[in-house]
């Protein structure tokens, strides 16, 4: 196949790929990029390498001369040499899993909870709001759920922003009050005083007891020799 390249013609702005992460999304973002300056088939089988590096450009350079008619052609040709590196696709099952944690904020829950839910494709909303009843711990938000459900997932998460705030502000509130209570505590405290005065001696020094004695008569010292 013989084409000529634009004029003027820049490498694209997007991240090589080296056949290492999904072939398909790397061929979306190649053709969305490059379908803005061409849509011709030739051009974009000349440009395609160049989105290309390591083991998947030496893939390319592998092909045989002529053996690719068309863009449509590369790019099959590319999802099935690369289609090991392609990831495994989740399904509503994921969710069954997920269940909040006892310390686990709301706004900590949700997140996570939805990061997994956007990884599932065609995700059914129904699904998604019964998994989320059973994943969420008892409390405020859960039991709004259960006396409302929400109407759809625009609905769910306009109502767990409103939860979330309420619970980020007892958390406020809750953390200032215990910095008060300590402050206070602490100022009740009164400071321990040092003193270098030593315990003064009350008792006088001992010595004898009378300052004048008798004497013994001699014959009386003799008998109690």
């Amino acid at each position: 196949m013989e084409a000529t390249l634009l004029d003027h013609w820049k490498s694209l702005p997007i991240e090589k790929y080296d056949g290492s992460t999904d072939p398909e999304e790397h061929l979306n973002v190649f053709l969305t990029q490059a379908t803005l300056s061409t849509q011709d088939d030739s051009a974009l089988c000349r440009i395609f390498p160049t989105s290309l590096k390591g083991r998947a450009l030496s893939w390319f350079t592998r092909l045989l001369s002529s053996s690719i008619d068309s863009f449509n052609e590369l790019s099959s040709q590319f999802m099935l040499q690369f289609a090991i590196s392609k990831p495994y696709k989740m399904t509503s099952l994921a969710l069954a899993g997920v269940r909040q944690e006892k310390k686990e904020s709301l706004r900590c829950f949700m997140d996570r909870f939805n990061k997994i839910a956007m990884e599932i494709g065609d995700l059914n909303p129904a699904v998604a709001l019964d998994q989320l009843s059973t994943a969420l711990r008892p409390g405020p938000f859960m039991n709004s759920l259960c006396k409302k459900p929400p109407g759809d997932m625009n609905d769910l998460r306009r109502r767990a922003e409103k939860y979330m705030q309420m619970e980020e502000l007892a958390e406020t509130r809750n953390q200032a009050r215990a910095e008060k209570g300590y402050s206070r505590k602490e100022s009740g405290r009164e400071p321990m005083r040092k003193t270098n005065v030593e315990p003064s001696n009350t008792h006088p020094p001992r010595g004898p007891r009378y300052t004048v004695y008798t004497p013994l008569n001699a014959r009386r010292a003799k008998e109690m020799e």
